[in-house]
């Protein structure tokens, strides 16, 4: 199934999408970790079977992050080898950890706003891993990809200075406002027979910069779930960010960051595609 959350900033509704592309009401309150837990999924793919959903009208209905209040935003650095090695990062012997505040995330479409005194926001498009279930100390992949809920587009805009130049950790270059772009949907784990199988692509003003493919993971999404839940206990609604591909303005030397009025266009095999403006904060 494909979740989405439909309407304006905060007031945001559940829904779902039915095999004719029809956005179709919820009665939950929310998709969130609560929602998650509980067997909000299954309740939902009941409802829509027996066919008790009413039809949404989409025109001018904005699309929201599909997710609400993620408890925690994970991200893995440098987890596609081409990706560090047009960065010249050494390739890592285990994964990268950094944290993304959960206020980042927006819209699939809402404007990405340039923080003040930025000359370096960059792009990155990514697999994003939604936690269904709690888990600790997982000890097989079979164990991890239980723990998975579905999967989305995420969008993980990043300033370069802020990140690389400023001292402390990278924390300070991924968390500043609109910088987490979600869904348009959390396609549940079901439809998604192999999340390493997946194309990634990314363009700015219609040119092409990013074209990779999950295969070319250096630690595959079962790996990063079972390594994570090692070091944190991941709960319903959490958001793993998995890595980027080559591709960025920070690999390509001479490629302008971004810059207010610029258009990214996002997508992967599967999720659906993303489109955001830039603006200026």
């Amino acid at each position: 199934m494909k979740l989405l959350r439909v309407g304006p900033v905060g007031q945001e509704r559940p829904a779902v999408m039915d095999e004719a592309g029809n956005l179709r009401a919820i009665s939950e309150p929310e998709i969130d970790g609560a929602f998650l837990a509980s067997g909000g999924v299954a309740r939902v793919r009941e409802a829509l079977e027996r066919d008790e959903l009413p039809v949404l009208e989409t025109e001018g209905l904005r699309i929201g992050p599909p997710v609400a209040r993620p408890g925690k935003i994970v991200c893995i650095g440098l987890n596609y080898r081409d990706h560090a090695e047009e960065t010249g990062a050494a390739i890592p012997a285990e994964p990268i950890i950094f944290m993304k505040a959960p206020n980042t995330v927006v819209g699939p479409h809402d404007e990405v706003l340039i923080p003040r005194d930025s000359v370096k926001t960059d792009w990155e498009v990514e697999l994003a891993v939604v936690i269904g279930r709690t888990v600790r100390y997982a000890e097989t992949h079979e164990e991890a990809l239980a723990a998975v809920a579905g999967y989305a587009i995420s969008n993980d805009v990043s300033e370069r200075e802020f990140q690389l130049e400023r001292g402390g950790q990278w924390d300070k270059g991924k968390s500043c406002e609109t910088f987490n772009p979600l869904g348009p949907w959390l396609v549940t784990a079901d439809e998604i027979a192999d999340p390493q199988a997946l194309g990634l692509r990314l363009w700015v003003d219609g040119e092409p910069y990013q074209n990779g493919d999950t295969k070319n993971m250096i630690f595959h999404v079962a790996e990063v779930v079972r390594y994570l839940s090692r070091f944190m206990v991941l709960e319903p609604g959490d958001v793993i960010n998995t890595g980027t591909p080559a591709g960025v303005a920070l690999g390509l030397p001479g490629t302008p960051y971004l810059r207010a009025g610029q258009v990214m266009e996002l997508e992967i095999d599967g999720l659906g595609r993303q489109r955001q403006t830039v603006g200026q904060a």
